[in-house]
């Protein structure tokens, strides 16, 4: 992202993140709660290698039809291609990095060969201590490598508003890439960029992309994934 985009979409989240910090509730968090965990493509054959989406409402695709999301766009891709993979799109809106650790053991039912991780805005959004937030991200990443010791891990990461303090935004920033390097996972830099604080590429809340957007951060994630969906 470009200094000046970024400066943006700073402006954009601090807006969001002041008004909704104050109210740590379920609507101070990336959107209200509502479960997602659905296969994107149709029932296939057992020889199908897994993608899983893990994450909050950018991954959950909020407000769209379910083809709009960009996990849904990343199985046309898929499939355009011809490669043997089915995209398993569990978001769930309004999820933190806790509330990610609480579910991944049944959301893990059966062995994933790329796991792609999109949690942690929810924690920035509430100024909830980053610390735990890096805790709770390494114990959901533990239990996909115990479960699917083969899988690729990706890791997609967000940035932090400047109101949220220079330590925070900093480390914040960090913690995604830390992560990446102690997991050998695959890091997708900021999943929003090009996207965060365009008006015309997001819904009306300012937070969520819409199915323009969407195609965006599909081709963020894709520049990442691609040369592990095979």
């Amino acid at each position: 992202m470009k200094p000046t985009l970024l400066i943006i979409s700073l402006t954009i989240l601090s807006a969001i993140s002041c008004k909704e910090a104050a109210q740590p509730t379920a609507t101070s968090t990336i959107s209200e709660t509502k479960a997602v965990a659905t296969e994107v493509s149709t029932p296939t054959k057992k020889n199908k290698k897994t993608l899983l989406f893990f994450g909050d409402s950018l991954t959950a695709g909020y407000g769209l039809d379910e083809e709009e999301s960009f996990p849904s766009l990343i199985q046309n891709k898929i499939d355009s291609l011809g490669r043997p993979y089915e995209v398993i799109n569990a978001g769930l809106s309004g999820e933190t990095s806790a509330g990610g650790k609480g579910r991944i053991d049944w959301v893990l039912n059966k062995p994933v060969d790329i796991f792609v991780l999109e949690l942690g805005a929810n924690d920035m959004l509430r100024g909830l201590d980053l610390n735990e937030t890096e805790k709770n991200l390494r114990a959901i990443l533990d239990v996909v490598n115990d479960k699917s010791p083969e899988a690729h891990l990706v890791i997609a990461g967000m940035e932090a508003p400047p109101n949220m303090g220079d330590d925070y935004t900093s480390k914040f920033r960090g913690l995604f890439a830390s992560i990446a390097k102690e997991y050998n996972a695959s890091l997708i830099p900021f999943l929003l960029d090009g996207v965060a604080g365009i008006p015309e590429l997001n819904l009306g809340d300012g937070k969520h992309p819409n199915p323009q957007g969407q195609k965006i951060v599909t081709e963020n994630v894709w520049r990442t994934i691609e040369s592990y969906v095979k």
